[in-house]
């Protein structure tokens, strides 16, 4: 549907060059709709455009509707071999660098016609996305609610210490130390597992900084600005700057893949799932 392409990109100027049409052609498209439905959809503006509250409304049953229209035609194209179709498929920043890069070239060796979009963001924005039908399956960790979650892998979490520091040749550095060190917390999901285990150990650390951003809180500490504690997959395999000593007691995410609670996954969500299932043989 064009209005979820709009809703996608932000602007009608993309949207129209995605599917072959003028931005004033896709305008049309819109506005001819709003005029169907009796209601605004988009609030149009400089900087591109944004659903109103009426199309918030609406927007979650259009979702579930194109779902329903791909997957008809994924079925239809099943019988065909599945040489057409769209995979659309949500990951956090971390998982993505790591292991994206091989799942979907596994996929396009397969599926080389496929059309496969990538969405990358935080773990609430995956599960939106999985809820509302934006993706077939997203990658995060749990905790989850509401949707169907597979589980791949533990990830351990480490402190991350940067030369020079007193813990820079520590294997092992316990919660209750974090406290006389000035911290820099990385808020990408992972805060809620921290944040946990200080209030189980009623440790009060001196957070410096609150980060999103991943390199971010690597470069921070590598200038001494604090300590952090970050996921392993997050972290750079090698550094002369940095070292990763392992908390104690131990901490760790279980990262797996969700899906649309109650809902059949569409096949070529299924033979995306075969090959995560080669790739993570031990979950």
């Amino acid at each position: 549907m064009v209005l979820l392409k709009v809703i996608d990109n932000g602007n009608f100027t993309r949207t129209g060059e995605q599917i072959g049409l003028t931005q004033s052609g896709v305008s049309h498209t819109i506005t001819a709709l709003e005029n169907e439905l009796g209601i605004t959809l988009l609030n149009r503006g400089r900087n591109g455009s944004s659903l109103t509250a009426e199309g918030q409304t609406v927007i979650a049953h259009m979702r579930e509707i194109a779902g329903h229209m791909e997957q008809i035609e994924q079925k239809v194209a099943a019988l065909n071999g599945l040489t057409i179709g769209r995979l659309s498929i949500g990951s956090f920043p971390s998982f993505s660098a790591r292991y994206i890069p091989t799942l979907l070239a596994l996929f396009k060796e397969q599926f080389p016609t496929i059309d496969v979009h990538l969405y990358e963001g935080g773990y609430e924005d995956i599960h939106k996305w999985v809820q509302d039908g934006t993706v077939d399956l997203g990658f995060t960790a749990l905790p989850v609610q509401k949707v169907d979650f597979t589980p791949l892998q533990e990830d351990p979490l480490y402190v991350v210490i940067p030369k020079g520091h007193p813990f820079f040749e520590r294997d092992t550095v316990h919660v209750e130390e974090i406290t006389s060190q000035p911290f820099i917390m990385l808020r990408s999901g992972c805060e809620t597992l921290i944040e946990e285990t200080f209030k189980q150990h009623a440790v009060s650390p001196s957070i410096s900084y609150d980060i999103k951003d991943n390199q971010t809180v690597i470069s921070m500490v590598s200038k001494n600005l604090g300590i952090s504690i970050m996921p392993n997959l997050a972290l750079p395999e090698e550094s002369m700057d940095l070292s990763y000593a392992s908390l104690e007691p131990k901490l760790v995410r279980n990262i797996g893949y969700i899906t649309r609670k109650g809902k059949a996954p569409s096949p070529l969500a299924l033979e995306f799932m075969s090959i995560i299932d080669h790739c993570f043989p031990d979950h």
